[in-house]
Formats: structure tokens, sequence, C-alpha cells
């Protein structure tokens, strides 16, 4: 596909991975997706514990330049393992964040949010299967885990197994009710199933939150446009853009819903777009991916 997204979906794309527009454009969606890599954040949750998530490139340059001293030094210290490979992939060095994680899970073997990263990045970096497999053991049915059940969720819609995802998303939204994150996954599988109304209920819901964000807004843009609601779409669009960048946004949506074989091609981004959550932790523009 040769039409460029307009600038600010560009620059939100890592957030929105899980989004069907980011979908679209990646097909011709990037795992994560909308993830939001800072989504990455992932649209799916932060891999992150106790410290706040920078919040923009610059943050996050400084993030991995601080993590990574930290990391040359002590290379099996687990903070700056994980840490250095959070910044990692919120800058989208998914190859460089994979090779910290696959050697951080040999040294601490029974550190569960350090598998569940590993999980993620295995997703970010396309090895689905493994991910799957991966993220099915970062958390235990006596204590399970909202954010690894929502990246594993992501994981199974680009598997093609929607139904699964879905299953996944409501186990999650039990153990973290209303979490917008989970939320927004959740609308863009069923959007991706053509179950358009219930996509958008749950979207329009997860929008009412204190806790949603542009992301969330986005994704819901972009259902209103898959049911030919170009209007509303642009009038929630400029929620968060200016009138000029959200009449682009409609006009690329407009583009790409339009093609006969749309529903093909967003299928085949979505599989890739979305968090697998933050990093999850946006939408048309990162997942949270996961």
């Amino acid at each position: 596909m040769s039409a460029s997204l307009p600038a600010p979906l560009m620059a939100s794309r890592k957030l929105v991975r899980t989004s069907l527009l980011a979908a679209v454009c990646l097909a011709a969606l990037t795992a994560a997706g909308c993830q939001s890599r800072s989504g990455l954040g992932d649209i799916t949750g932060s891999i992150g514990r106790s410290e706040a998530q920078p919040r923009n490139p610059a943050d996050w340059q400084a993030e991995s330049q601080r993590w990574g001293k930290r990391y040359d030094a002590s290379p099996k210290e687990r903070d700056a393992a994980f840490y250095y490979a959070r910044a990692l992939r919120a800058l989208d060095q998914n190859a460089q964040a994979l090779a910290v994680l696959q050697g951080a899970v040999l040294v601490h073997t029974n550190d569960l949010e350090m598998l569940g990263a590993y999980g993620r990045s295995l997703a970010d970096n396309g090895r689905l299967k493994e991910a799957d497999e991966v993220l099915s053991r970062a958390h235990s049915p006596e204590r399970p885990d909202w954010r690894i059940l929502s990246a594993q969720g992501t994981v199974a819609d680009q598997l093609g197994e929607p139904e699964r995802a879905q299953q996944l998303y409501q186990a999650a939204l039990k153990l973290a009710p209303g979490e917008p994150t989970v939320m927004s996954n959740l609308g863009l599988s069923l959007a991706l199933s053509k179950h358009l109304p219930e996509a958008e209920r749950v979207l329009r819901e997860a929008a009412t939150s204190n806790r949603s964000d542009v992301r969330v807004r986005q994704n819901l843009v972009l259902v209103l446009g898959l049911q030919g609601r170009f209007g509303e779409a642009e009038t929630l669009a400029r929620q968060d853009q200016s009138p000029t960048e959200a009449a682009a946004t409609i006009a690329y949506l407009k583009r790409s819903v339009s093609q006969t074989n749309s529903w093909d091609v967003l299928r085949a981004g979505g599989s890739k777009g979305k968090t697998t959550a933050r990093k999850p932790e946006a939408a048309m523009g990162e997942a949270p991916k996961v």
C-alpha cells in the first residue's frame, strides 16, 4: 500500500499497534500494537513493575542509556536486564530487547514477570507460537495476571484465533474490571470478527474510563469508520487531532476500508498490530504493546 499515515498516526503507532488502521498501513496491524508502544506501555499493560514509565521517545532514549550502562556493567542483574529491555522495546529495538531477555530468563528462571516480558518480546519479533507458549507459563491458575492474559489474547488474535482471544480478554476483565487497555484490545478483536456494533459498545465503554487515553478513542474512530460513519469518526478524531490532521485520518480510513478486500487486509494486518499489552499499552496511532 503506497499511502502513508499522517504524522500523528505514525507517532502513536507503537501505542496503537493493536489498531486496525495501523494494521492496514503495515499490511499494505504491527504487532503491538495500535501496544502502543509506549504503547508499550502496552495496550495490554506495561511490563514494568513499580517505576513510572517514560512517556515520550526522548525519555525512553534516556531510560535506555541509563539502564544500558547498568546492564553492560552487570548483565546478570535482574532490574538492569528488565528495564533495559523495556526501554529497547519502547524504542522498537525489538531484536536487541529479545537478546537481553533471552539471557535474563536463563538466569532468573523463577521470575514470572521476566518471563512475561520475554513472551511479549517474542511476539514483537513475530515468533507468535513461541510467545503463546511462554506467556502461558508466565502466570498460574492460582495467581493469574490480567496483563499476561491480555497479552495472550493479542497473540491469539495474531494467530487467527479470535474466539480464544476474546475468551482471554474476558478472563482478564474479570481480574481487572473495566480496564480500558483490555477493553480496547477486545473491541478491536470484535471488529476483526466483524462484530462492529459490539466492538463499538466495548470501545465506547472503555472511552468513558478516567484511565482511558487517546489510543482508545482512536480505535473507536476506526470502528466508526468501518461502519461508514465518517462524520462521527471525524468529530471524535478532533478531540486529539487538529482539524487538518483529523481530516487526513478520515481520508486515509476511507481509502483503506473502500478496498474490495478490506476485511482481508484488516485481518492480515490486525494479526500484527496488537499490543502483545502497552507496549498491549495505543490505538490508531501503541497496545499499550502488551
